[in-house]
């Protein structure tokens, strides 16, 4: 027996929850298109939305869509759907890194997983001081595992390494205020009023007085924006996330992997920001995990704790399905914002 075609509504609903997953500089690299007569959502990448010189390799754009095919299967499950995911699915279109169909009932080991719909609606990056409090063992290894089935690893540093860390993220910050190109790149970050995408001055959060926390200035020390300074953790909690190898399809399954850690820390009151600079340069990005830890990519680091959430970020309209269910040949405009 088929499944029935998927409904307008839930189609809808898939749609947002994609179009809701963090993404580097909130540029939102990625397009989606729903054919619900066969009940599958193409996911296109928009490199041209991305930073071309802080992301060359569009490495951070994969991560981005991964993310969103972390939403995209979160949904899915919780509309009753068993996601089928394939990756790189036609070697002639670069462009399309991924498709999902929504087969039958999902499988018994998805439904007994948390429900992590609703946190996706409550996931917010939060650039903002988080207190002392350690996060309980039990919830990091429910992360680590979370990782593992989505093809990653998950580990957190120990002392030196977490201060080596923070150093080596420092440094990529201040080459990044200091290259003109990346410096214009992250200044073209800050969203104009109205705009949906970029990040508003309103979620760029005070700096750690303290110096301990490298957080991304984005228009640097010199351009005379307010921001506010304050005492971040003396001492942060770090989560690395790694995969074997350092392919396109790597990248994807770090990105699903890390929406998955986001979901569950916001399920579990947790609080996370991205500390992304170090990756965004090679020869630091080498620096980032040593030899104990095996061959292995550094894909993302993140900063967790509880404090207060972040604020939200606004995301670009989605797409209507197509009239004539087929998928589109060609993706719109990096500007294209139609509804």
């Amino acid at each position: 027996m088929t499944s029935a075609p998927l409904d307008n509504e839930s189609g809808q609903a898939l749609i947002a929850a994609a179009g809701a997953a963090p993404s580097l500089h909130n540029c939102q690299p990625w397009r989606f298109r729903l054919d619900c007569a066969t009940r599958t959502v193409f996911v296109h990448a928009l490199p041209q939305r991305a930073p071309a010189l802080t992301d060359p390799d569009t490495r951070a754009v994969h991560i981005s869509i991964g993310a969103a095919l972390g939403n995209l299967q979160a949904a899915a499950v919780h509309l009753g759907r068993e996601p089928v995911v394939r990756l790189l699915p036609r070697t002639e279109r670069p462009d399309l890194l991924a498709t999902v169909r929504l087969a039958g009932p999902p499988r018994a080991a998805l439904l007994r997983r948390p429900d992590l719909y609703e946190a996706i609606w409550r996931r917010r990056s939060s650039r903002l001081p988080f207190s002392a409090e350690p996060v309980p063992r039990a919830v990091l290894a429910e992360l680590a595992e979370a990782t593992r089935l989505d093809g990653a690893d998950l580990y957190r540093p120990g002392p030196c390494e977490r201060r080596a860390l923070l150093d080596l993220t420092a440094q990529a910050e201040q080459r990044n205020i200091h290259h003109p190109g990346r410096h214009a790149e992250n200044l073209a970050a800050i969203a104009a009023p109205g705009t949906h995408v970029g990040i508003p001055l309103y979620a760029l959060g005070p700096q750690d007085s303290t110096g301990v926390v490298p957080l991304r200035t984005f228009a640097g020390p010199t351009d005379g924006l307010p921001r506010e300074r304050a005492a971040f953790e003396t001492d942060p909690q770090l989560l690395m996330l790694t995969t074997r190898h350092d392919r396109r399809a790597d990248w994807l399954r770090a990105g699903q992997a890390l929406q998955h850690v986001l979901l569950l820390l916001t399920l579990h009151g947790l609080r996370a920001s991205v500390l992304h600079q170090a990756l965004e340069w090679p020869d630091l990005r080498a620096r980032m995990v040593g030899p104990e830890y095996g061959r292995c990519a550094p894909q993302m680091l993140l900063r967790i704790g509880y404090g207060p959430a972040g604020c939200p970020t606004p995301r670009v309209g989605t797409e209507p399905p197509e009239a004539d269910g087929q998928e589109p040949a060609a993706a719109p405009s990096a500007g294209s914002t139609r509804p």
